[in-house]
């Protein structure tokens, strides 16, 4: 907030260092936590050692040292215009700002900068964010909804933040699991698919369960059901055979059932705003990944043992240099030529790097990947790419449900759309008994916001590091921490200025707007507002989305503690009541932000 302030204060500091000699370290500033007053500090405990390595710190003690730099420093800084004091504590500087003056520096860096509050200066480097990228020829589940919000939130803070980012895909859509699909399609059902883009998609899902019900060995399996078992078997590898070889009517028909996938995928994606920049496939690296193996080989990166009938490897803590065991020996091409994730996950790595001159790459993948995904930056690293020390694995947990794990094999999946129309009508039937002068169309809308908000922000208020279990009761719920409690104080902030008709506005405020005493709900609710560039910038620097998501939280906590105990419309001063509105104002504009940032949408009614 008070970054010219600052600047004046280091450009004093540096001066008096200079002129008497003091090797001064790096300033870092913090914030001081509210207790009467706002604030920041800094302290010079290293400039304390740097003076004590020079022979400079007069037999003292780094701590007296530190104090003694403080307290010099203290009196070059001491009355200058909008500080209030200053204080040397224990080899700290501490200034503090004047009550008043904060609250209106705070409001009114919000209401200036409105939807750029909080945005980040332009940066230098360029972030790919992959994620929302299920198989194929499944249909998209409530766990592949979680996947999707923390790449969706991750690729929005980091663009806020002021990297340039790139959002990127990489749907499998090989392998035996789709060939499953395909035989059971051409076998069973060609041409009975339905016409509706989910219909179809959650179709495909049906013949992979029902096929792996046909392929899978029973209990007390009969002579002539375990030739038949092995009939269908062989089928489906003389498909999985011809696909390899190109043949072209197998390969249409993948393509055909593809793009149904593709199809939904995108429908969904669409109804949860996550526009996606760069599409790659696994069958699209295939090819690429195999020329990579010789070039990783000529390097001497690899080792080929196919000669002696064994597989492409890297044994990555050798040639490392490591003496214990970390990311082991690794294979990136079998005997019988065929390549695995690892080797695509390496051509798709180099495309990032070279095409899409990319300096950190984000992988939203499950937690079960992680020691592959280390594996794979390792080798890059080996291979020569800067960018490796830059890619980061932002693995989660599982989503399941009260009655126990997903699984698509066996059919026991909850499907993200069947999740979300009941979420809209649960809301519905509730929004229907709140907001009566709302027309149907506009309730139906609400009810899509909020149904939305609470399937997002229940995937976002947990650690992406811990498992899930899904509670649709929960996730809706209008108290607690959930999506619809905070665009609930969004609905309170925007009835609250509507009854006023308050157009907010900087010309309103004046260096006396806020010279009260204000309550506490205020102070915290301006203490509140003052960290949303601090976490924004956080939370994108340290790819965390759950940072976000419980500031988000917090603000709407605090402004619905202000609601309840501090009078707005009903206060009988008139410029008490108008730098309440404009507190108000400046909570909407936040929650807006804070919202966007968390994929989920403002309703401005309930």
């Amino acid at each position: 907030m008070f970054q010219k302030e600052q600047q004046l204060v280091e450009e004093k500091i540096k001066t008096y260092c200079a002129a008497n000699d003091i090797q001064l370290a790096e300033l870092k500033w913090k914030p001081i936590p509210f207790s009467g007053e706002w604030g920041f500090a800094t302290s010079f405990f290293q400039t304390a050692a740097n003076e004590a390595k020079r022979g400079r710190s007069e037999n003292m003690s780094a701590p007296q040292k530190a104090q003694e730099i403080a307290e010099q420093v203290k009196g070059q800084i001491s009355g200058e215009a909008g500080i209030r004091h200053v204080e040397a504590v224990k080899g700290y500087l501490n200034i503090y700002f004047k009550t008043s003056e904060y609250a209106l520096r705070v409001v009114d860096e919000v209401l200036k900068n409105g939807a750029n509050f909080g945005r980040g200066k332009l940066k230098s480097e360029t972030v790919m964010v992959e994620y929302a990228q299920p198989n194929t020829h499944h249909s998209f589940h409530i766990g592949h909804a979680r996947n999707a919000a923390l790449g969706e939130v991750l690729a929005r803070l980091t663009e806020f933040a002021g990297y340039r980012t790139i959002r990127a895909s990489y749907p499998g859509d090989l392998g035996l699991g789709v060939i499953t699909v395909l035989w059971m399609y051409d076998k069973f059902y060609k041409g009975q698919e339905p016409a509706g883009v989910h219909e179809r998609g959650q179709w495909l899902l049906k013949l992979y369960v029902e096929a792996n019900q046909l392929l899978e060995k029973k209990e007390n399996e009969t002579p002539a059901e375990t030739a038949q078992r092995e009939a269908y078997e062989a089928e489906r590898r003389e498909m999985y055979r011809k696909w390899d070889a190109g043949d072209p009517q197998v390969r249409e028909l993948w393509h055909v059932t593809r793009r149904w996938s593709l199809d939904e995928l995108r429908e969904i994606l669409q109804m949860l705003d996550i526009d996606i920049d760069v599409w790659f496939f696994e069958s699209d690296v295939d090819a690429p990944s195999k020329a990579i193996v010789d070039e990783l080989i000529a390097k001497g990166i690899a080792d080929d043992e196919r000669p002696q009938g064994g597989a492409v490897i890297v044994k990555i803590d050798e040639k490392l240099g490591l003496t214990k065991e970390k990311y082991r020996t690794n294979v990136i091409l079998r005997a019988d030529g065929t390549s695995l994730y690892l080797t695509k996950d390496l051509a798709l790595a180099k495309e990032k790097f070279e095409k899409y001159h990319v300096d950190r790459s984000i992988y939203v993948v499950d937690t079960r990947q992680s020691l592959h995904l280390q594996q794979a930056f390792a080798i890059l690293k080996l291979w020569g790419f800067a960018q490796a020390e830059k890619c980061h694995h932002l693995g989660y947990g599982f989503v399941s449900l009260p009655e126990g794990a997903m699984s698509s094999r066996k059919g026991r999946v909850t499907l993200f759309k069947e999740v979300y129309d009941e979420a809209v009508k649960r809301v519905l039937s509730l929004n229907v008994e709140k907001s009566v002068e709302l027309s149907s169309a506009e309730r139906e809308k609400i009810a899509r916001q909020i149904g939305m908000g609470a399937l997002i922000y229940s995937m976002l208020s947990v650690d992406n590091n811990k498992d899930i279990v899904f509670h649709i009761d929960e996730a809706l719920s209008f108290d607690g921490r959930t999506g619809p409690y905070i665009q609930n104080a969004h609905v309170r902030a925007n009835s609250i200025l509507k009854k006023a008709n308050f157009k907010p506005s900087t010309s309103a405020l004046q260096p006396e707007t806020f010279n009260y005493d204000l309550a506490k709900q205020e102070i915290e609710l301006i203490e509140q507002l003052s960290q949303f560039p601090q976490k924004a910038q956080q939370a994108a620097e340290e790819y965390r989305p759950l940072v976000m998501a419980t500031y988000a939280y917090d603000l709407a906590n605090a402004f619905h503690s202000f609601y309840h105990a501090v009078p707005v419309l009903q206060t009988e001063d008139e410029k008490i009541k108008n730098a309440r509105l404009l507190l108000v104002a400046a909570t909407k504009q936040v929650l807006v932000n804070a919202l966007h940032l968390l994929d989920i949408q403002a309703p401005d009614a309930m």
